[in-house]
């Protein structure tokens, strides 16, 4: 007897054992009989339909987000979210049936490069003002660098003009059309979409609505090259415009000019339009004003549009004065990416809320979103479509003399501008908002 069948015999005695026991526990609890072939079809095909019903885990993780934001807390979806749970959950995943564990949803381990580059991109976009800060006190406790820190900050804080000149003597083209940009975009996703082509021999205000938490959208279309501005508006140098408080943050300013963004003082705003371009006074040239500010942040709620536009008019009488055409734009996606606290439903917190933005100029909304591994608690945006569509412009006729601007003119231009806005709401609310509970809305 060779050495093989010496090996198999005891093997084989053992598992016919052990079938036999199985076929008379069967037999003990009235079920039918199964031949070891049978099982192990059966096992297969289970095994099977388990890795269809389980795909890749990053494209789990994507769909999840997606169907979790339809379920979340809208009256629409209350029925669906009473039969998903209080979470609005429905991924299975190796945590359980639910996908939790300690009322979290867990993202997994086995995600992709591409998407992990996302995150981390996103990650790094969210922290930049954090990041700047810490390397910043990170050279303050460093005595080699004082000689140079003081004068520094001596300089931005009482000298520097940067920001406001309109000179976009900063400005790096190479930094916004960095790889990274792509990448960013990438992971909402975001897309630009233009309603007509712009003449370069005019100049622009963008007016970019709403202003949602951190304004994603605002950033990616127009302080990138992401999503391909100069291929849509060619001959036309557009420019982002944030609080002046920002570039009063050390090191951060830097990267903030860099980028290509500027003060949204008066003073900025005139010069970037009255000065450079084609023709040395602003031809060519656009800005970009999130309009609804830090106010409209409060009411940046998921599958809604609330904008704060009836009392703001400023733009209006700056279009007039520098010869601007008005560009509305309108950012589907933009209040869905994060979720808050509905100020209104707690008067204190608002309270609150409103004095920071009367005393600092930005105000606090208490969100949250998901985090880099869970779905649930974090800074970072939740997954969803993000789509910018630039409306048509509207043109205006100058009259350089704050004196001469009539307040009827003002308030046509400011009439055919939210008629503008309804006309993008209704032309694509029913493919970018279909999740929607509410109309447009304008408030104060």
């Amino acid at each position: 007897m060779s050495t093989p069948s010496i090996v198999k015999e005891p093997v084989q005695r053992a598992l016919g054992e052990s079938l036999a026991r199985q076929d008379a526990t069967a037999v003990g609890q009235g079920m039918p009989l199964k031949s070891n072939k049978a099982n192990l079809a059966a096992r297969d095909s289970r095994s099977q339909s388990h890795r269809k019903s389980h795909p890749a885990e990053d494209t789990e993780s994507e769909s999840f987000e997606h169907r979790n934001w339809k379920g979340e807390n809208s009256e629409h979806n209350h029925n669906a979210s009473q039969s998903r749970g209080a979470s609005g959950n429905t991924r299975p995943n190796k945590l359980g049936n639910s996908g939790k564990k300690g009322g979290i949803h867990w993202a997994p381990l086995n995600i992709g490069l591409e998407r992990r580059l996302q995150t981390f991109v996103v990650l790094c976009h969210t922290l930049t003002i954090a990041i700047f800060l810490t390397c910043f006190f990170f050279t303050c406790a460093i005595p080699l660098f004082w000689p140079i820190l003081i004068p520094y900050l001596v300089y931005i804080s009482l000298f520097s003009t940067t920001a406001t000149s309109g000179t976009l003597s900063r400005r790096s083209e190479f930094l916004r059309s960095l790889r990274a940009w792509s990448i960013y975009v990438s992971y909402f996703p975001a897309q630009l979409h233009r309603s007509e082509p712009l003449l370069p021999t005019r100049k622009y205000i963008f007016g970019y609505h709403p202003h949602g938490i951190i304004s994603h959208g605002a950033f990616a279309a127009f302080a990138t090259e992401a999503l391909g501005f100069s291929r849509l508006f060619p001959g036309i140098t557009n420019t982002l415009l944030t609080l002046d408080s920002n570039f009063r943050i050390p090191f951060y300013r830097e990267y903030a000019l860099a980028m290509g963004l500027a003060s949204v003082s008066r003073e900025s705003c005139e010069n970037l339009l009255t000065k450079g371009g084609a023709d040395g006074e602003g031809m060519g040239r656009a800005i970009t004003i999130v309009i609804g500010g830090a106010r409209e942040s409060l009411d940046a709620l998921p599958h809604s549009i609330r904008l704060v536009l009836k009392r703001r008019k400023g733009f209006i009488k700056l279009a007039i004065r520098t010869g601007a055409d008005l560009v509305p734009v309108l950012a589907f996606g933009e209040n869905d990416l994060y979720e808050q606290v509905r100020s209104d439903h707690h008067p204190l917190i608002h309270k609150f809320q409103m004095l920071i933005k009367h005393t600092m100029g930005f105000t606090i909304p208490l969100f949250h979103a998901r985090g880099v591994f869970n779905y649930d608690v974090g800074l970072m945006p939740y997954r969803r479509p993000l789509n910018i569509v630039v409306g048509r412009p509207i043109q205006v006729i100058q009259q350089h003399e704050r004196d001469e601007i009539e307040d009827n003119y003002v308030n046509e231009l400011h009439a055919r501008y939210v008629s503008e806005l309804h006309r993008l709401w209704d032309q694509w609310k029913d493919t970018f908002a279909k999740d929607r509970v509410s109309e447009l809305e304008i408030i104060s």
